[in-house]
């Protein structure tokens, strides 16, 4: 029975994923460094920042020691945060599909790979604070996805508030397969918006919609109870 929803942020929730290729590219500028976007959709979309300049050095695009590094994660924080406010908002279908989860007592929370203080920023400016009683975030793990660390850790901080919850009670909504995976090895069920990623991309989900508001209760009730 469908006790609890989780959420992706970007590319869930909020229309960011290119703002933070962005913001990536005008830190990486200064070092001649450029990500293309098929290049980020296919190895850095869904990592944390960190993770990001890791793979950029392991690409072995980048040369640098590790200040310099914790530098370009800090420069890309900076920028994302200045165009974020311009740039990102709130994807279509999302605040129905909040709003019909409240209205039937399911719980909310939201597990990204995104950095706590940008995920707050984005909900206090859409008003969608009061909807998540949970927020995991990069802050708040060692290992990103497709690891399972931020959703056990997501369904561990749910059942201290309002537990018991089991994996199988969760519906993860995720844009990425590396989101979908972790949400798997969570023992969770999963759906995918096409927001990012076409269908083919997204196999591995249970369901699969274009729009979180063409989703009924029901949808989520049986997926739950299979």
């Amino acid at each position: 029975m469908l006790k609890a929803a989780v959420f992706d942020f970007d590319g869930v929730l909020a229309d960011s994923e290119m703002v933070h290729l962005e913001a990536f590219n005008l830190a990486l500028a200064r070092f001649g460094v450029q990500i293309g976007v098929q290049q980020y959709m296919d190895l850095y979309l869904g990592l944390t920042d960190r993770e990001c300049v890791e793979t950029v050095i392991s690409q072995g695009l980048l040369e640098v020691d590790a200040q310099t590094a914790e530098a370009l994660v800090a420069d890309k924080k900076r920028i994302y945060g200045q165009l974020a406010r311009a740039e990102t908002r709130l994807i279509d279908g999302v605040l129905p599909f909040l709003q019909m989860l409240s209205s039937h007592g399911i719980h909310m929370a939201i597990c990204s790979g995104a950095l706590k203080e940008e995920i707050l920023a984005f909900t206090d400016r859409t008003n969608l604070t009061g909807y998540f009683k949970v927020i995991v975030s990069a802050d708040d793990v060692t290992k990103g996805k497709p690891d399972p660390e931020g959703f056990l850790l997501t369904l561990a901080r749910l059942n201290d508030l309002a537990g018991p919850i089991k994996p199988q009670d969760c519906v993860v909504i995720e844009d990425s397969r590396w989101g979908i995976a972790a949400a798997w090895a969570a023992g969770m069920h999963t759906v995918a918006v096409t927001n990012t990623y076409g269908p083919s991309e997204l196999a591995q989900a249970d369901l699969i919609v274009s729009r979180l508001d063409q989703l009924s209760i029901d949808d989520l009730h049986r997926l739950t109870s299979r």
